[in-house]
């Protein structure tokens, strides 16, 4: 099945906000994708690069004054460099998480804010980061709160596609089953108090009747 892998940029009156970054630009410069060593495993593809998409709008990614990523898996993480001096929040446990050969899973010199819970961005309630545990140890979830649109709940990997949503399934190789189902309680009570839409980042059926960049949603 054909998955999709979205990266969120939102304008507010105290500057840009990147939510997830996607797979590495260079997967872009690869004819035919990023091919797996198991072939069980994720074909990558990335027909747009995020430089490029950011370079339509005129931003650049300087102007980027914060960021955060819902988890440390590669194809949410790809381009976090890009960004270097971008402050990055993340939950402390994504932080401290052991990479591969207990590498770390940034470079320390980037500058970051180690979360612990849910966190307001601004200070405003536009935009908050909500702890959502279980498909990694710090996975987190994004609220956004549009002036038309209005409030938008961004999944990250919390819940992969409309169907694990609908039935509560969770992926076997989640983190924690326990976690990611008091998770997706979260995010439903949530749903229902700020009447938000669910927005599910890898699913493409759902990906392909919402607008992309350049169009946005204000």
């Amino acid at each position: 099945m054909d998955f999709v892998d979205t990266c969120y940029l939102i304008k507010h009156a105290q500057g840009w906000f990147l939510w997830d970054t996607g797979l590495s630009d260079a997967v872009a410069a690869m004819p035919n994708g990023l091919a797996p060593s198991d072939p069980r495993a994720v074909y990558w593809h990335r027909p747009k690069t995020l430089a490029a998409e950011l370079d339509q709008l005129g931003v650049k990614p300087a102007d980027i004054k914060a960021m955060a990523i819902s988890h440390t898996h590669p194809d949410h993480i790809g381009n976090v460099e890009m960004f270097p001096t971008t402050m990055l929040y993340v939950q402390k446990a994504e932080y401290e998480w052991p990479g591969a050969n207990n590498e770390p899973r940034f470079k320390p010199a980037h500058p970051v804010t180690k979360l612990e819970g849910d966190h307001d961005v601004f200070g405003d309630g536009s935009v908050t980061i909500l702890s959502t545990p279980g498909h990694t140890p710090g996975h987190q979830s994004l609220l956004v709160k549009l002036p038309h649109t209005g409030a938008l709940v961004l999944s990250g990997d919390a819940v992969h596609f409309k169907s694990n949503w609908d039935n509560r399934r969770v992926p076997s190789n989640n983190f924690s089953k326990e976690q990611t189902l008091a998770s997706m309680q979260k995010m439903s009570d949530t749903l229902a108090k700020e009447k938000a839409q669910l927005w599910i980042n890898h699913d493409k059926a759902q990906r392909d009747g919402l607008k992309m960049s350049p169009e946005f949603y204000d």
